[in-house]
């Protein structure tokens, strides 16, 4: 049950809660030495969206928190100044925020009042045990599948806990929530501890509640329908159940999905009616549909909507300066969404005055090892090695992470990819794991390793042949493909199939219909099949891999120095 304040001053996180609330440590700032923190003070810190590493003690980064993704012309130009004087970095997030890279000491705190001066932004809450930004569709209100526009539902949520001081920082762990009132969307907001998807009971349209989603875990179905006017006040209610009774022993053991886990849902939704208090329904029939989205939609009042392409969630102070100037003029709205990619809406004419940049608004990206101290790869470089056209043309969407934290979603997108460092290959260089098997149309499932190990010079090769396979299946869609053909199949023997068609070249179909043993069969009298019979498919990916990618000479890789990183 409940962990008794007692007992939580011995973990060290809730040994800071009980001795201050961060809410109350917030009167120290301005008499805080940014120039040599403590422990403690870094993790206050956070509470507020202010970000240093006892690693990197000379850098700060400040996450800002964009409600719904929607942020002005305005302060977007602003932003921009503010980077460019400060020679910052600005990445947009996969929570359709964004992040100051680069700040020190010395200007820091003045950035941050003024960030938190504009109307509609904070940075509070942003880092640490919050409520995260809330998200949504970046065509929220405005597509023409939107049935209950969810801004006003995220606003309304925001004002109870934004700044609570009996929630700033004194939640058990981080909790996300999601929202959507459109029928057809390509996001992957299955993967917040709390998703409102949008449906029907009775007649009445309102959200279908799903919980216990992370970055490594898939939410699941609470059998519960909301109608819109009560969301708010739902997803208020599992914030203050999670916080009454979510498990605080153990960090990494401590998300909403977690407490689910050891309670059961039963349970877990009686905690939540002692905040509710009002009965609810069993779910209702999802609306929900999967939809391709170009980077020019019509919306519900005949303007348009363009999606601008980042560089993987980089994005210049001229750029915003050029976009943030053009919204302003043209009367149009700016949106961040969740893949990294700029919105503007309500365009009269089918036409921007920007050069289209080649990358692809698929791939999501985490922050990588320029900004990111755990990231083992620079993920914004690494992300251009990708074939991008094919990515594009079917619209398959890549979650790249730079380790096994997952910011970049890797488990909740078509193909995901996590950079790691080895020696496998008989070298000291990159390589990466792919995962496959994600579905959320379907059984929602979240994707699982395929390929343990491939080297960063084979990331293109063994995507386009996924790709490859793919488009020969001719079956619409990559994650119908996932479920008809690929989650017919173990992930083991997967990465055989895979690693032997790039081994001899051969275009063996990867048959459903067919057993594993007759299509490994299929590639002939190759060493590594015979070992895959006798031994398992892992021993055969093995001995290709061998085959394929073992170097007899080491070679050297120079890693990032931690002395220009820009700060996490």
């Amino acid at each position: 049950m409940y962990l008794a304040p007692e007992h939580l001053v011995e973990k060290r996180y809730e040994k800071y809660k009980a001795n201050i609330r961060p809410y109350d440590f917030f009167e120290q700032i301005d008499t805080l030495d940014f120039e040599n923190l403590g422990v403690g003070d870094r993790i206050y810190l956070q509470d507020y969206g202010i970000f240093n590493s006892e690693i990197e003690e000379e850098s700060f980064m400040l996450r800002v928190r964009v409600p719904g993704g929607r942020i002005r012309g305005e302060h977007f130009v602003r932003i921009a100044e503010i980077a460019e004087s400060e020679d910052l970095s600005v990445v947009l997030t996969a929570r359709s925020g964004l992040q100051l890279h680069g700040l020190e000491a010395e200007n820091v705190l003045a950035v941050f009042r003024e960030i938190n001066a504009m109307e509609g932004l904070s940075t509070w809450q942003t880092f640490g045990d919050n409520v995260r930004n809330v998200v949504t569709d970046p065509y929220d209100g405005r597509g023409q599948s939107c049935e209950i526009e969810a801004f006003p539902i995220i606003e309304a949520l925001q004002a109870h806990f934004l700044k609570n001081p009996e929630l700033v920082g004194m939640l058990p762990r981080r909790i996300s929530i999601g929202i959507t009132g459109m029928r057809e969307n390509s996001w992957p907001l299955f993967s917040n501890d709390l998703f409102l998807g949008l449906a029907e009971r009775e007649g009445v349209k309102g959200f279908n509640v799903y919980m216990g989603g992370k970055n490594t875990e898939i939410s699941q179905d609470a059998d519960i329908f909301i109608p819109e006017s009560e969301a708010a006040d739902f997803a208020m209610a599992v914030v203050m159940a999670f916080d009454r009774y979510g498990l605080r022993e153990k960090r990494m053991k401590s998300r909403l999905y977690h407490m689910i886990e050891h309670y059961g849902m039963a349970q877990v939704k009686a905690f939540i009616a002692e905040f509710y208090q009002k009965p609810w329904e069993g779910a209702g029939r999802s609306l929900l549909e999967k939809r391709h989205f170009g980077d020019w939609e019509s919306l519900a009042d005949g303007s348009w909507g363009y999606r601008h392409h980042t560089d993987y969630g980089l994005i210049l102070p001229h750029e915003m300066a050029e976009l943030g100037a053009f919204v302003q003029n043209s009367g149009a709205e700016l949106r961040i969404g969740i893949d990294q990619q700029l919105y503007l809406l309500g365009l009269a004419e089918k036409e921007v005055p920007f050069s289209e940049r080649d990358t692809s608004p698929t791939v999501v990206a985490c922050a990588g090892s320029d900004y990111c101290p755990f990231s083992y790869w620079s993920i914004k470089k690494e992300a251009h090695y990708l074939p991008v056209e094919k990515l594009v043309e079917h619209d398959i969407k890549v979650g790249f992470s730079g380790c096994m934290k997952g910011c970049g979603r890797h488990k909740h997108t078509d193909i995901g990819i996590v950079g790691l460092r080895n020696a496998k290959f008989g070298r000291n260089d990159q390589s990466a794991r792919i995962f496959l098997g994600y579905e959320s149309a379907q059984s929602k499932k979240t994707g699982e390793v395929v390929f343990r190990t491939v080297p960063a010079e084979e990331l293109n090769t063994v995507v386009s042949l996924l790709i490859e396979v793919y488009e020969e299946s001719g079956i619409a869609g990559f994650e119908r493909f996932t479920h008809e053909v690929l989650n017919r199949f173990d992930e083991a023997f997967l990465e055989f199939f895979f690693l032997a068609r790039r081994a001899t070249g051969r275009k063996i179909p990867l048959d459903p219909k067919e057993e594993p043993r007759t299509l490994a069969e299929s590639f002939g009298g190759e060493d590594f099949v015979e070992t895959a019979l006798k031994e398992g498919w892992k021993k055969g990916s093995d001995a290709i891999i061998a085959r394929l990618w073992h170097a007899e000479t080491i070679r050297e890789v120079a890693h990032m120095d931690p002395s220009k990183r820009r700060s996490r």
